[in-house]
């Protein structure tokens, strides 16, 4: 971890607060005096402010179900943030992990534990997300092997990673996809000349969205190891 996240997870110092004192020379690793705010320090490190030792909080993991014209964001945009629906201290802490679009619902995960989000949403982990997708146009069967054989996107050289895909009616599937390439449910879908209307993200992983809309709840320590094996 950065000392200055470091800093600022062992404190109630902001982020400008923190560099501030880092680059004054107030903290010390280890004993020595360190300056540069990107040094890496792990939780073993002894790291000292004001004659106190630094201990970071633990970390959070949080589950939520997103609502529709929110965007994954700390801040409201063109659309509200969704951690207007959070009531939790220092959410500014927080991301989210593998984000979705202002007009996709759905399952969400947030954190503070950046290693814990880069491991689910790194291509090379595989990690599982299914998706209910509702459709403009009926969708014929075929697709099913078109998906599993990876779909070309427009703009893109290679295809897709295998993808599953499981019709509930005829203008209804659900889709699990172990990337997260920009648009990537809504392109794949344009790609075999249909459009989707409507996309939700029913789990990640082992993790399956069990409250309602604009609800939240912290992930089981369970849920945590099996998403970060």
């Amino acid at each position: 971890m950065r000392l200055d996240k470091f800093v600022c997870k062992s404190t109630a110092l902001t982020k400008v607060q923190a560099i501030a004192h880092i680059e004054a020379g107030d903290i010390t690793v280890n004993g020595k005096v360190i300056s540069d705010i990107s040094t890496q320090v792990h939780e073993n490190n002894h790291v000292m402010f004001a004659e106190e030792q630094l201990c970071p909080r633990p970390f959070r993991y949080l589950l939520m179900n997103k609502p529709a014209q929110t965007i994954c964001s700390n801040i409201d945009e063109a659309y509200p943030s969704l951690f207007n629906y959070i009531d939790i201290e220092r959410p500014q802490e927080l991301h989210i992990v593998g984000r979705l679009d202002a007009d996709t619902t759905g399952l969400v995960l947030i954190t503070d534990d950046g290693r814990w989000s880069f491991n689910i949403t790194s291509p090379n982990k595989l990690c599982p997300k299914v998706y209910r997708v509702h459709l403009r146009q009926s969708i014929d069967k075929s697709a099913k092997v078109l998906f599993a054989q990876g779909i070309k996107l427009q703009g893109e050289s290679q295809l897709t990673a295998p993808a599953l895909l499981t019709i509930v009616d005829d203008k209804q599937v659900l889709l699990t996809i172990t990337e997260g390439k920009f648009h990537q449910v809504k392109r794949m879908f344009a790609s075999i000349g249909n459009k989707v209307m409507g996309l939700h993200r029913e789990s990640i992983g082992c993790v399956t969205l069990d409250v309602d809309e604009g609800q939240w709840r912290y992930l089981t320590v369970e849920e945590i190891k099996h998403l970060n094996p």
